[in-house]
């Protein structure tokens, strides 16, 4: 009888026809990637980079950004700026605003992405309101949180006044920084979203563990869902704190704006962010040069904040995946 004998196993390989031509996109793999990456890398060319050089050199000089005529100063931008004094101040407010908003805002998202990832009716209806705020542009949330804090007009006042509460100027130094806060934690529902995010990735299976290893719902969340959420909570401190230094457009549109004109010399002391007195730099005093020179002082100092949060985070932050690409890290 005739040996019989197994036939070898189909693989990926051999079930293709020998002949089978080349695939049609494997000859042009490169030109592939540049062809998608092109759209974003002019852009970023045109708009970013070119932009950044060309307020680099104006900061070298005294130009006023309308006219030709523009002598070359050197670091005595860079100088003046670090004397000063509404500088320091502007960055002082900037600082607090930053060390205020950012903690709030982080903590917000997670406890609403906490409230919202419960298995409870309707939540995805919970989800959409929470998130609706912050697709609402800022233009129209400032304007809005005006009317409503305008010291004889606003729903505000007009609460208190049903309380027999004396009416306060809101919009007025010191109150007016309890307004910003309020008007930039509104739209916490960007952030929300993230943390949620987060919180689905997280295994039930070592909630479960920890749960039956006696651990009550604190603990489980201080013990396992936090670490497990660490990595979310380092990526929006990073991103909130790059944004809360460059907020200009609240504390602008919440100042008194006479005739209808927006004015950085409108804005009070407790809202002078740094970004603000950049503003004033540019279009009210025409000192472009020294504008530009304030934008490369605050880009080196979100660079070197970013730099030593990262740094931080190395430490604090437990990845399921060491991100130096050693294997996994407990």
């Amino acid at each position: 009888m005739p040996v019989q004998t197994e036939a070898p196993p189909v693989t990926a390989r051999t079930a293709q026809p020998p002949d089978r031509p080349p695939e049609r996109w494997s000859r042009y793999r490169s030109r592939t990637l540049y062809a998608f990456v092109a759209p974003w890398l002019i852009g970023f060319l045109a708009l970013t980079a070119v932009p950044m050089l060309y307020a680099l050199r104006m900061s070298f000089t005294n130009t006023n950004g309308m006219s030709e005529k523009a002598d070359w100063v050197g670091f005595g931008n860079y100088i003046e700026a670090l004397k000063d004094a509404d500088v320091l101040h502007s960055l002082y407010r900037t600082g607090v605003f930053t060390l205020t908003v950012v903690p709030l805002t982080v903590i917000g998202s997670v406890l609403l992405a906490l409230l919202v990832n419960q298995p409870i009716r309707g939540e995805s209806c919970f989800r959409m309101v929470f998130y609706l705020p912050a697709i609402v542009p800022g233009v129209g949330a400032a304007l809005t949180w005006k009317l409503i804090f305008d010291r004889d007009a606003g729903p505000a006042n007009g609460i208190l006044g049903m309380l027999n509460i004396d009416p306060v100027t809101w919009l007025q130094d010191p109150a007016v920084s309890y307004v910003l806060l309020s008007l930039m934690l509104w739209s916490v529902g960007g952030g929300m979203l993230v943390s949620l995010a987060g919180l689905q990735d997280i295994p039930g299976e070592l909630l479960e563990a920890a749960r039956v290893d006696g651990a009550g719902r604190l603990r489980v969340f201080w013990h396992v869902t936090v670490p497990l959420l660490s990595p979310i909570l380092l990526f929006q401190v990073v991103t909130g704190v790059i944004n809360a230094m460059q907020v200009i457009a609240q504390p602008l549109l919440l100042a008194p704006t006479p005739g209808g004109v927006v004015s950085a010399a409108q804005v009070t002391p407790d809202n002078n962010l740094y970004m603000v007195h950049v503003y004033a730099q540019y279009f009210t005093f025409g000192r472009w040069g020294y504008g530009s020179a304030l934008l490369w002082l605050l880009f080196i100092v979100v660079l070197v904040i970013t730099f030593l949060v990262m740094k931080l985070g190395k430490s604090v932050v437990f990845y399921n995946v060491d991100p130096d690409g050693q294997g996994e890290k407990g």
